[in-house]
C-alpha cells in the first residue's frame, strides 16, 4: 500500500473494460424490490436442489453444531462477497462508471470552460463509441473529476441522488434492484447463523458504502473497497469536514483483497464468494486457513436472464469480469464450488417478472 500513489493507479480494470462499454446515461430510484427478502419456512429459497445448495447448507451447519469437529465459535465466523458480479449485475458496464459519465454535466455547469475541453467535451455529446475510443489518460481525467476534490459528505449525497435516479439500460430498473436474490439468501441465512458479512469489491469504498446497509443490509464498516485517500481541514464558520484526495491508499482488487481484509477486518474468512480472475487471491486466502472452508465462484452462463461471459468454459470473452479457464481449473483442483447462474438459482432477480 502506497499512500502517496496518484488516484490514477485505482482499479484500471473498471475504467477500461467500463468505458469500452457505455451504456447510454440514465436513472431511476430505490425500490423496495431490491430489498433483502426472507425466506422463513426455507433456507435458499431462490436456489435450485443441487450440490452448491447444499455446499452451503453443509457448510453452516458443520460450522454452527458445537458437536461438529467442524465447529468455529461465533467470532470466528467471518464471510466476505465480491460485489460487482457476485451480488448484482456488472454489465456491459459497472455501476460506479456510469455515475461518473452521470457526473460529468454536472461539473461543466460548475465550470463551463469544461465543456469545450476534452474529454468532458466527448463526454457530453452521449457518443458511446466517440467515449470508447478515448485513451486511459483522458478516462482517468474523467475519474478524478468525478471522485476527487468534494468533501466526504457531499458525495455521500451525490451518490444517494444518483443511485435513485439512475436506471439501468436493459431492465430500466434502478441498479439497486439488480441485485441477486440467491446471493441475499446467502448473506442472510449466514447473518441468521452468526456470520458477519462483509463485502470486498474492487469498486470505490465510499460508493458502495452509502447503499450497502439499505441494500444489503450490510452496514458501511463492514466495506472493504478500493479507498482514495482524505484530508482534514475546516470550513470557514470552523466546521470540520473530509475532503477526498487524489491518492490511492488501497487498491482492492486481485493481491489487495486479501490485503485489505486483513488492514480492515483483521480475521481470515472462513467463506468467501466471487465470480471472476479479480477474486482469485481472495478464494485462496480464504481456503489457506485451516478448519471447514466455503470458497464460491458465481458463472455467468445464462444469457437469457441475465448474461453469459467467460472466457471459461467455451463460454464468451469479456473485458467485464472475466472468469478464465485458468481459474476455474484452480476451482475444480481446490474443491472450490463453481455456481452455475443458469442451472443453480431458480431466479436471478428480486423483482417480479424473471424466472
Amino acid at each position: 500500500m502506497k499512500p502517496n500513489k496518484s488516484l490514477s493507479g485505482i482499479n484500471r480494470r473498471v475504467l477500461l473494460s467500463g468505458f469500452a462499454m457505455v451504456p447510454a446515461l440514465s436513472g431511476l430510484s430505490l425500490s423496495a424490490s431490491a430489498q433483502m427478502r426472507s425466506t422463513q419456512d426455507e433456507p435458499l429459497g431462490s436456489w435450485n436442489e443441487g450440490p452448491a445448495k447444499k455446499a452451503i447448507l453443509d457448510f453452516v451447519r458443520s460450522t454452527t453444531d458445537q458437536a461438529s469437529s467442524k465447529f468455529v465459535p461465533p467470532e470466528g465466523r467471518i464471510a466476505t462477497f465480491d460485489q460487482d458480479g457476485t451480488l448484482w449485475v456488472e454489465h456491459p458496464v459497472y455501476s460506479q462508471v456510469v455515475y461518473c459519465l452521470d457526473r460529468v454535466p454536472a461539473l461543466v455547469e460548475q465550470d463551463p470552460k469544461l465543456k469545450d475541453v476534452e474529454p468532458f467535451k466527448t463526454v457530453l455529446s452521449g457518443n458511446r463509441e466517440a467515449i470508447a475510443k478515448l485513451s486511459l489518460h483522458d478516462l482517468e481525467k474523467v475519474l478524478f473529476a468525478t471522485l476527487t476534490g468534494m468533501s466526504v459528505d457531499d458525495f455521500d449525497v451525490d451518490v444517494k441522488k444518483w443511485v435513485t435516479s439512475a436506471k439501468d439500460g436493459r431492465w430500466k430498473r434502478p441498479y439497486t434492484d439488480l441485485i441477486y436474490q440467491p446471493m441475499l439468501e446467502v448473506m442472510q441465512y449466514l447473518r441468521s447463523n452468526g456470520f458477519k458479512t462483509y463485502i470486498v469489491t474492487g469498486g470505490g469504498q465510499d460508493f458502495v458504502r452509502v447503499y450497502s446497509e439499505r441494500v444489503y443490509g450490510i452496514p458501511p464498516e463492514q466495506v472493504v473497497g478500493t479507498a482514495a485517500g482524505t484530508k482534514f481541514g475546516y470550513q470557514k464558520d470552523g466546521t470540520p469536514f473530509l475532503t477526498k484526495e487524489p491518492t490511492l491508499l488501497l487498491n482492492d482488487d486481485k493481491a489487495g483483497k486479501p490485503e485489505g481484509i486483513h488492514l480492515m477486518i483483521g480475521r481470515r474468512p472462513r467463506a468467501s464468494f466471487g465470480n471472476s480472475d479479480g477474486d482469485r487471491e481472495m478464494l485462496e486466502y480464504t481456503g489457506a486457513g485451516d478448519g471447514a472452508r466455503l470458497m464460491m465462484l458465481v458463472m455467468h452462463d445464462d444469457a437469457q436472464r441475465e448474461y453469459a461471459y467467460g472466457p471459461a468454459q467455451g463460454l464468451p470473452e469479456t473485458k467485464v469480469g472475466a472468469f478464465s479457464q485458468d481459474l476455474y481449473e484452480e476451482a475444480k483442483k481446490k474443491n472450490w464450488t463453481v455456481i452455475s447462474m443458469k442451472n443453480d438459482w431458480k431466479r436471478i432477480f428480486g423483482f417480479d417478472g424473471n424466472g
